[in-house]
């Protein structure tokens, strides 16, 4: 079973706590960084935005309610997370869509922005992953990209790892009854690119004026860049 199957299983089984779990370990920040993303996204007019693995669909909905004439998707490989999204947001005019980051069903040229929280983490290849973002966005589109990131080795360190090695798998265990599933979660982070070479993988990518902010202590970064104008 590949990378992809297994954390597709995770989330499909985490679904129904997903947000809750969220909102508890980031200690109710994670809808602050959101917004920060629909921001950095820009508004598009009337274009379209892509939002990938959407999960249960805050992000996709913000969009919807700040950039109410754009055309908005949003996408999953979780079906139990697109369930949810639907169930949370039945009214939001969004075209929520099952599918593979790895493989968009979409043209070239097509998105005004790309957003996504937590993707690039839970794939087997980004800069592969990037590169079809690069594809999808029109010349001059924009992508913004939220995830963890590993923490700085200075005084906090100690702390933050304490709490990510053992604090959020046992609110896991708490709250989602799935210690395994946030056990996963928080190695990830500690395996992932730090936000200077998540940058870096940005740019080879082909995107320009690529920049990133780091959120509570150090564990969350927001990266950003836009597709060239050709």
């Amino acid at each position: 079973m590949s990378k992809g199957q297994r954390v597709q299983r995770m989330f499909d089984a985490i679904a129904g706590r997903y947000d809750l779990m969220n909102r508890v370990m980031t200690l109710g920040q994670d809808q602050k960084w959101r917004r920060f993303v629909v921001e950095k996204a820009g508004d598009p007019g009337h274009g379209r935005m892509l939002d990938l693995a959407t999960g249960t669909g805050d992000i996709a909905a913000l969009i919807r309610r700040s950039r109410p004439e754009a055309m908005v998707v949003g996408t999953d490989f979780s079906r139990n997370m697109l369930r949810e999204a639907k169930r949370r947001f039945p009214e939001a005019i969004i075209s929520w869509q099952a599918c593979d980051a790895n493989h968009l069903p979409f043209a070239h040229n097509v998105f005004e922005a790309v957003t996504f929280g937590y993707l690039l983490r839970n794939v087997d290849d980004s800069l592969a992953v990037l590169k079809e973002v690069y594809r999808v966005l029109r010349p001059g589109g924009r992508v913004v990209c939220l995830d963890t990131t590993p923490p700085a080795r200075n005084l906090l360190y100690p702390f933050v790892r304490l709490y990510l090695r053992f604090g959020i798998p046992l609110l896991g265990r708490l709250i989602a009854s799935d210690e395994a599933a946030y056990s996963y979660l928080t190695g990830s982070t500690m395996g992932f690119y730090s936000a200077e070479a998540l940058a870096g993988l940005f740019i080879q990518a082909g995107f320009a004026d690529v920049g990133y902010k780091k959120f509570m202590v150090g564990t969350i970064g927001v990266h950003w860049g836009r597709k060239v104008v050709a």
